[in-house]
C-alpha cells in the first residue's frame, strides 16, 4: 500500500531545515551538465554544473577561445586565495592561447 506524501508540517522541523530540504529537491529536479576534464596533476575529474553554471562556463570559454575542458584545466591553476571572496587583482588569470593553439568547443 503506497504511503501518503508527507506534509511539511508533519515533519516537525525548523523552517530553515524545511527550506534546505525543499531546495535540495528543487535542485535535483533541474538538468545537470557533466564536464569531464583532467586536473593539473593528471587526475580525471567530472564536474557537475547547473544550467546557469554551464552557460557561464560556455561564455567564458567562448571569450577565451578555448573549450570548456581546457578552461577547467586552466582554472585548476588559479591560486586559491583567502575565503573573503574577493581578489586583489581585477585581471583574469586565464589568457587565450595563440590562434594556432585555440581549441574549439
Amino acid at each position: 500500500m503506497p504511503r501518503e506524501p508527507a506534509n511539511s508540517n508533519d515533519m516537525e522541523l525548523p523552517a530553515d531545515d524545511l527550506t534546505f530540504l525543499r531546495d535540495l529537491v528543487k535542485l535535483s529536479r533541474q538538468k545537470h551538465h557533466h564536464v569531464a576534464w583532467v586536473d593539473r596533476d593528471g587526475t580525471d575529474r567530472v564536474t557537475t554544473l547547473s544550467q546557469p553554471e554551464v552557460v557561464r562556463l560556455n561564455q567564458l570559454a567562448h571569450r577565451l577561445r578555448v573549450s570548456k575542458v581546457e578552461l577547467m584545466r586552466q582554472a585548476a591553476h588559479i591560486p586559491v586565495g583567502k575565503s573573503s571572496g574577493s581578489s586583489k587583482s581585477d585581471t583574469a588569470a586565464l589568457t587565450p592561447p595563440p590562434a594556432s593553439e585555440a581549441i574549439t568547443s
